[in-house]
Formats: C-alpha cells, sequence, structure tokens
C-alpha cells in the first residue's frame, strides 16, 4: 500500500436528517444525478482505499440496497443506535474485524460536493507531516456557528477545536473552521476511541474528542486547508440541498465549457455528474441532461430539452424535445416538441419532427417522420416518408405487436397502421387508409370508404341555417337569365 493509500475510509451515513422533512434517508436525496452518499463514496473511491465502510443506522435497510444497487463491493456496518461520531467510527471499524494498519480517513456522508481531489490532498499532507491526525479544514468568508482551528503559532500544528458557542472574541476573528473530515493514524484512533468520554451534555462519543486524547498523549494535531471552501458544506435541508445543486452544476457547466463545449446560457442549463460531452456540442437554453447522455461533436440540443440516458450523434439537432434511453444518430434532427421514449433508435440524418412521439422504434437512415404522429413497436427502413397523423396502433388491450415498414416506402397522410402488419420496400399507402394487411413490396395500398356526395343535403337537412344560405347563394341563377 503506497504512502498516500488509506487503509480505510469511513463514511458517517447513520443519521435520520430530520431537517429534510421527508420520508427519503437524507443520504439517499439525489443531487446531480446521484445520492448525496453516492458522491461521498465516490470521491471516497479515488483514494482506492483498502477498505470502504459506510456506517449505516437511520433507514438502514434502503441505505444498504441502494449501495448494493449503485456502489458494489463498498462495505456496511449498522450504528443501531446514533450515540455520536466517535461510536458511529467506532462501530465502523469493529465492521472491519481488525485494526486498520495505516491511514483512516472519515468523512460525512451528506457533503456531496468533496471531491477526490480534496481527499488526496488530505491524505498526503497527512502522511508528509507524520501526524496522529490532520483536519480538513477551509478559510470562509463567515464562520459564524462552525468550531474553529486554533494553531500553534510556532509549528503551525492545531492545539484545539472551539466551537463558536465557547469560543472567545479572538477565536471567533478566526475564519479557519473544522469540517467535519479527519485522516487518522489507524491504531491511535482506536486506542483513542476506547478512552472516549461521554460525560457531555448530549451523552454521546464525540469524534473531535479524540483530538485532545491524541494531543495530550503527545502525538502531533496538523490540518490540511481545502482549496474551496465550498467543498465542506453538509446538507441539512432543501435549501441545502438546492444550493449544492447550484454550485455543483456550474463545477459541472465549467469543465464542460473548459473541454470546448459552449453553452449559451450557463444559468438556465442542468446536467448531471454523469453527462459526457464532445468538443464543439452546443447547448442551448432550458435544457436538462440527466443520467448517461452524451452529447456527440457538433451537435446542438435546445433550447427547452430534457434528455435522459440518451446518446445524441454527431451533428445531430434536438430542439424542444423530451428523450428517455434514446439513440440519436449522426445528422438527425429531433422536434421541436416532440417525445422519444425508451427504446427509440433514429438513424443517420432521420428525422422526428414536431409532435411527434416515438416508443420501441427503429428508425432507418434517412427516414422522415416529419409531423404529428405516434410510432410504436416498430422498425422503419432508409428512406422512407411517413405521412402526417399516422398512429401505428400497436396495442390491442392486452398485448404491444410489431409493425414493420420497408424501405424507401412512402405512406399517406392520417394512416392508421394496425399491428402485427409488415409493408414491404418501394410500397406506398394512401392518405386516410387504415392499414390491416401485409401490403407486398412496390404496391399501393388503399383501405378506405368509396366517396358519396349526397346533393343538396344541407337545404333539405338544415333548411335557413348559415351553412344553407351559404349553398343557396352560389347555386341560385342570377336574376334575369333564362
Amino acid at each position: 500500500m503506497s504512502a498516500n493509500r488509506p487503509a480505510a475510509v469511513v463514511v458517517l451515513a447513520a443519521g435520520e436528517g430530520t431537517r429534510m422533512k421527508s420520508k427519503t434517508p437524507k443520504v439517499l436525496h439525489e443531487l446531480a444525478g446521484r445520492s448525496l452518499v453516492g458522491h461521498v463514496v465516490s470521491a471516497a473511491r479515488e483514494l482506492e482505499p483498502e477498505h470502504l465502510v459506510v456506517v449505516v443506522g437511520h433507514a438502514r435497510e434502503q441505505v444498504t440496497a441502494h449501495l448494493e444497487t449503485h456502489y458494489a463491493g463498498t462495505r456496511t456496518a449498522v450504528q443501531h443506535e446514533q450515540n455520536g461520531t466517535g461510536h458511529a467510527v467506532r462501530m465502523g471499524l469493529e465492521g472491519l474485524g481488525q485494526a486498520p494498519d495505516g491511514t483512516v480517513v472519515v468523512v460525512c456522508g451528506d457533503t456531496p460536493l468533496l471531491s477526490g481531489g480534496t481527499l488526496r490532498d488530505l491524505a498526503a499532507t497527512h502522511a508528509a507531516d507524520g501526524n496522529a491526525v490532520t483536519v480538513l479544514t477551509a478559510e470562509v468568508p463567515d464562520s459564524t456557528g462552525y468550531g474553529r482551528i486554533v494553531r500553534d503559532a510556532a509549528t503551525g500544528a492545531v492545539t484545539e477545536i472551539v466551537e463558536h458557542k465557547d469560543a472567545s472574541e479572538a477565536q471567533r476573528a478566526i475564519r479557519e473552521i473544522n469540517s467535519g473530515v479527519f485522516a487518522f493514524d489507524g491504531r491511535l484512533l482506536v486506542d483513542a476511541l476506547g478512552k472516549v468520554r461521554t460525560d457531555n451534555s448530549q451523552g454521546e462519543e464525540y469524534l473531535t474528542d479524540v483530538l485532545s486524547i491524541l494531543r495530550e498523549a503527545g502525538h502531533r494535531v496538523g490540518a490540511s486547508v481545502a482549496g474551496d471552501h465550498r467543498e465542506i458544506l453538509g446538507i441539512n435541508n432543501r435549501v441545502q440541498l438546492a444550493e449544492a445543486r447550484a454550485l455543483l452544476n456550474a463545477r459541472l457547466l465549467e469543465r464542460a465549457m473548459t473541454a470546448g463545449v459552449t453553452v449559451v446560457d450557463p444559468s438556465s442549463v442542468l446536467v448531471d455528474v454523469t453527462v459526457t460531452f464532445e468538443p464543439d456540442a452546443v447547448i442551448h437554453p432550458g435544457t436538462q441532461l440527466l443520467g448517461s447522455t452524451h452529447v456527440g461533436e457538433d451537435a446542438e440540443v435546445g433550447p427547452n430539452s430534457r434528455l435522459k440516458d440518451t446518446r445524441v450523434g454527431r451533428g445531430a439537432r434536438v430542439d424542444s424535445t423530451v428523450a428517455d434511453s434514446a439513440v440519436i444518430g449522426e445528422g438527425a434532427t429531433v422536434g421541436p416538441f416532440a417525445y422519444l421514449r425508451p427504446g427509440t433508435t433514429l438513424g443517420r440524418k432521420s428525422k422526428a419532427g414536431t409532435y411527434v412521439e416515438m416508443k420501441n422504434a427503429t428508425i432507418g437512415d434517412g427516414t422522415k417522420v416529419p409531423h404529428l404522429s405516434y410510432v410504436g413497436d416498430a422498425t422503419i427502413g432508409e428512406h422512407t416518408n411517413i405521412g402526417a397523423a399516422s398512429v401505428f396502433v400497436n396495442y390491442d388491450g392486452e398485448t404491444k405487436h410489431h409493425t414493420t415498414i420497408g424501405s424507401h416506402c412512402r405512406t399517406g397522410s392520417d394512416n392508421m397502421f394496425v399491428a402485427p402488419i409488415t409493408i414491404g420496400d418501394g410500397a406506398y399507402t394512401a392518405a386516410g387508409s387504415v392499414i390491416t394487411k401485409d401490403v407486398p413490396a412496390g404496391s399501393l395500398a388503399v383501405a378506405r370508404g368509396q366517396q358519396r356526395n349526397i346533393e343538396g343535403w344541407v337545404a333539405r337537412k338544415r333548411p335557413g341555417s348559415a351553412a344553407a344560405q351559404a349553398a343557396l347563394a352560389v347555386t341560385e341563377e342570377p336574376a334575369g337569365e333564362s
């Protein structure tokens, strides 16, 4: 194990989070496509620790299931009663089965902005300075309410952490605060945790008491200052959740723009941490990019679009569209006001136009579905045109059925394709047709009643109406003519 690679990372995620006022455990609230605890676990994994353990308590079944599903290999340890942060760390280390030989990093499960880089810096400082414990600190504009870091003026070592309510006027002027994130010598930590007392107002084991125990035993307590104080922000309510979302979103968009993506109005664009881009992609205002969405080179998305788990090919154009688990091919155009549901795949230079909905549909290269249509459970070949107001009738009330339309077909407007049917290559269908049978290649299918005109019907059935008067005006003979 390298000097900076921790023996263990312990994530504290046992609290209830009552100020969230939610049936969802606090650490499972989502932020930019990940749970709060998911962000912390992802950052901790960048350290490549020998062990990673999350201490769970409140709603532990839900939290454990979430970790097993999304972060396989992460251990959990149960804190059956929330008896303080020191007790939680003790439960986490006991869950490892042995005292860790090396650095133990302790982080809080509700600090989603904490980066792997900052944790690496903490571990590196801890190893380089030979500390028994290293506190992650931050310089903040306003330290009101935070624990102040008091240092030895000569050595820079941390002499104590003073809570705001206990601080003197001089100490309250200190802007360096405690983040609640620490790196410990593992064996010294285990020994000190056994000496933590509970004779305090809460009757709990405080992790911060370990610092004074180690310092009084002659060990050095140091600090590593975070480059950005906002990384240590914890989430306790919905207001703070929204504030963290805005900060993280700005970080993600800055990263994308630095890599060559144009974001026309960053204040109106929302992205998840798992979204990826290629250079020269353009994101227009009012756009949300969620999940595993990928936007290719020279593609444009927006304005007013929401894409989730969707792949946008090079040079594609997506306007005012909702898409979920779809694939949009190179040079394809989508929208405005289109809805691509799961299983939709658009080929190169294809089109899903205005007020078009697609689901579980594969659209070939160059094929166009321009207007006011629903395409569900279908395969359409290349360079086919689907007429306006077409509906793929895929559901019989119990079972979904598939429609296949070949390449180079031309289907008329206001068609109903009643699945299961197959329309061969190069076939045409007449406007207004209800297609219930297969259409051979190269054929014209006409499935509509023959038109009849019943003359004089309006005058007989609607006498005196505006329609009758209008008809009479153009059918009467002009006066004076024979």
